[in-house]
This record gives structure tokens, sequence and C-alpha cells, in this order.
């Protein structure tokens, strides 16, 4: 099929993730100030999206704190630079089997299983404009340890998510995955046209590969709105690739940590440097305000002082 350029292209921002990278780099932020303030420096380098996990703010550690989440939204809606807030929804599904001769029981102190509401409680706290959903079950990268994301449970989430009025971003790290989020929207769970973020290179997902790339997006269909991207040295690759496919774009250190060989990033430099690729192709960045038009989002007020 011939390749439609993107010619207005939003840039989206994954700020510090939920992988083990917090010793990797002194860039990756911990504390909710600098989860926030790495999210602003983004925005102003022309981010009109940030996606935010947040971390324990001693040791790095991936969370799943409220009070954490609510004081990343409180300084992100304070600042000066307006953006659209896209929280992740993704914790609480990972189960590590105990092995492969001894499964059961699990180990419990790497699994973390928790029921719809809780992993949708911190989205209904802070009514970010965006949240993701992880719209699969996949083997993710280490021996034993399984993403879990069943069809009652993507069902229950996505449920809550439309009833809060906030915009689901499906996380597509397969075809199937987006077999099952057009399931969703027949059902009615999700409004159309959805979101949809394709997940690249991720182990044991979809691979990074141009092929299948083009696979998952001719699977996504026409009328809805995606964006892609790749991890650690293909991060940029996949700005032009996805552009010249007719998607947006993420960058961020939840999925590269590096700007250039030996060189640590800030988020903002990956922002920058995906927004000169961007525009070097002949495509127009756009701004947090003309997203909201484009995906139908309702722009969130700051807290009460």
């Amino acid at each position: 099929m011939p390749l439609e350029m993107n010619r207005d292209v939003f840039i989206t921002c994954a700020v510090t993730g939920s992988g083990g990278t917090q010793d990797r780099s002194p860039h990756v932020p911990r504390s909710p100030k600098q989860i926030a303030d790495s999210a602003i420096a983004a925005a102003k380098a022309g981010a009109a999206v940030v996606h935010c996990h947040v971390r324990d703010p001693e040791t790095g550690v991936p969370s799943r704190d409220l009070a954490l989440y609510r004081e990343v939204t409180e300084r992100i809606r304070d600042a000066e630079v307006d953006v659209v807030l896209n929280l992740t929804a993704g914790m609480g599904g990972d189960i590590v089997f105990g092995g492969v001769e001894n499964p059961f029981p699990v180990n419990e102190a790497a699994t973390d299983m928790i029921g719809a509401s809780e992993r949708v409680a911190h989205i209904a706290e802070c009514l970010p404009e965006i949240c993701t959903l992880d719209c699969g079950t996949m083997n993710f990268a280490e021996a034993d340890y399984v993403m879990t994301n069943t069809p009652g449970a993507l069902r229950a989430m996505g449920q809550m998510m439309t009833d809060l009025g906030v915009k689901p971003e499906i996380e597509a790290f397969d075809t199937g995955h987006l077999w099952f989020a057009k399931q969703l929207v027949k059902e009615g769970i999700l409004d159309s046209p959805a979101l949809v973020q394709l997940c690249m290179g991720v182990p044991w997902g979809a691979p990074n590969d141009l092929n299948t790339f083009m696979a998952m997006v001719n699977n996504v269909p026409a009328d809805w709105n995606w964006s892609a991207f790749s991890l650690g040295r293909d991060q940029m690759a996949y700005v032009a690739a996805s552009v010249l496919a007719g998607g947006n774009v993420r960058v961020g250190l939840e999925d590269n940590l590096w700007l250039g060989k030996g060189q640590l990033a800030e988020n903002w430099q990956l922002v920058e440097r995906a927004g000169t690729i961007i525009e070097n192709m002949g495509s127009k960045l756009m701004g947090p305000a003309e997203v909201r038009e484009k995906l139908g989002l309702t722009k969130r007020a700051p807290a009460a002082q």
C-alpha cells in the first residue's frame, strides 16, 4: 500500500518508565519533583504529551503509590507550560513464576498482581487526559516473567477509563493486541476513533524490523490515531519511520537512555532531536491544544490552592 506521510505530528515523551534503569543513568528521574521537572522540560522542547510512571524517591524502584502520582500530576498541571498528561495504568499485572520445573508458588517478592479497580485507582484520583491500556498478555524479556492482561481485566479497565472520561492509549506489543483492541471498540467499551501506541522491539513482542512495523500499521483502522516507538539506538530511526508511515512519535528515557555513543541523554534532548527530524522531513509539530482537539480530550484544571 502507498505510504501517506503525516504532516502534523505530535511527540509523546515517556519520561521515566517502570524498568530497572534508575541506576544506569543519573538523568532517569525518581522523585515526583524530578519527574515533573523532566516532563516540563520535555514540553518546553516540543513534546505535546508526557507519559509518566512514578518511582520510589529514595530507591528509584517503580511504584504504584497514589500520593506520588498525585504530586506528579499537580506539579505538571501547576507548571507555566501546557502539556497533555498521560499516566500509565500498566502496573499491577506482573507474574513471576517460581521456575521452569516448579512454577508454583510464584515468586511473591517479584510478583505484583492486583485487581482491575486498583490498577485504575490513580487514574480515577488524578484524572489525566490519557492513560495507557496494555492490550494483551505476553512474555516480557525475563525468563519467568509474564505481563498479564486478561480479556476480562482489559474489558473492566477499559470500561472504567471510558466512564471516567479518560482516553485510553492502547499499548500494542503485537498484532493480536490490535485485534483485541478492535474488539473492545466493537463492544462499545472503548470509543472510536481509538488511540494506539505501537511498541516495537520489546522482547518478546513485535520485533522492530520494518516489515513487522508495517504489519502493525496496517492493522490499525484508518480513522484511528496512532504513534510508535522502538527501543535503544533505534529510537530516532522510528521517529522517521513513524512519520513516513502516517503516525506520531514517542521518545524518552523509558525507552532509550542514549543521545549518542557514550552520551547519556536527558528527556528534553531526545524530544528536541525528534522535533528536528520531524521538521526536517517537512512536517509540523502539534501543540497540546491541537492534540486535545484532534483526540477529543478534556483539559483538567490545576488543583485548587
